[in-house]
């Protein structure tokens, strides 16, 4: 059985689509926290279970009779989010999976200037000390969060935010074919994967620049003190903790964290992976 985490999710169902293509749909597991959610997903023959990384007892039920495990990690940083990951590594391990996946990052380091990637970096260092077999997804940075970067700038014409680096922007759908083809595909590697980003990486003045020839009218990039930034957010409703934590994106992409690109992602697909003016394409289309 495939066990697939957090299967209503943005990255989770997309997987869930792509590896029925590819295995009996009946031997495909959508594990999530209220399957009332997942109405869809049974429709499509998968069994749905239940199973929360805060409750070891229903971990156990959900991963009943697995042979891989796909743990999609956490939404969250710190300490709590490591626990939550090591749960259901231990979980996976008790039913007896041949093979543990993890969602983790292209920029997983212990040094990282963003907070979620040191707790990638410890989590696959758990990973490696159980001896398990087990593969670890180096996903590149989810194209998605660019929009939430661009703030009013299609409107006002100004790309406000902190000074950045080049990010290797890469979509959900890609992520989730790639994830798909190394579940069916079982071994392909041990341990961390390359890095699975698109092919090119870009930085904000590239994207005021696509935003300029895609939405009809000049967006220029302004880059915003540090501190300014994160005053502005915390002004419009955002908890401080959350907006220093975002800054800390910025900062690692700085540092060149999010930049490394490579072939493997599209060596998976056996196509090029979606690039971002593709991906701006359609959310500048979406926002007319």
């Amino acid at each position: 059985m495939f066990v697939i985490t957090g299967a209503t999710g943005q990255l989770g169902s997309r997987i869930v689509q792509r590896l029925v293509t590819r295995v009996p749909a009946d031997r495909v597991v959508a594990c999530v926290r209220d399957p009332e959610r997942a109405a869809g997903l049974l429709t499509a023959g998968v069994h749905v279970r239940r199973g929360d990384y805060g409750d070891p007892a229903s971990l156990a039920q959900a991963f009943e009779g697995a042979s891989r495990v796909l743990v999609v990690s956490v939404d969250d940083a710190g300490d709590a989010a490591v626990a939550r990951h090591r749960a259901a590594i231990d979980a996976a391990r008790a039913a007896g999976a041949e093979r543990i996946f993890y969602t983790s990052h292209q920029g997983a380091r212990a040094d990282s200037l963003f907070a979620p990637m040191p707790d990638h970096a410890a989590t696959e260092r758990y990973l490696a000390a159980t001896g398990a077999p087990f593969t670890s997804l180096r996903n590149g940075f989810y194209a998605s969060t660019v929009p939430l970067l661009l703030g009013g700038a299609l409107e006002t014409g100004e790309l406000r935010a902190p000074a950045d680096g080049p990010v290797s922007w890469t979509t959900h759908d890609d992520l989730a074919e790639a994830a798909a083809v190394l579940l069916a595909d079982g071994g392909r590697y041990e341990g961390p994967t390359p890095p699975l980003t698109a092919a090119r990486a870009h930085d904000l003045d590239d994207v005021a620049g696509l935003l300029t020839r895609l939405g009809g009218r000049t967006v220029r990039r302004v880059v915003v003190d540090d501190e300014e930034w994160t005053a502005a957010l915390v002004g419009h409703g955002m908890p401080s903790g959350q907006a220093d934590l975002l800054l800390g994106m910025f900062h690692a992409s700085r540092r060149g964290e999010f930049a490394t690109t490579g072939t493997a992602l599209e060596d998976l697909l056996g196509r090029p992976a979606a690039d971002l003016p593709a991906f701006l394409e359609g959310a500048v289309a979406a926002a007319r």
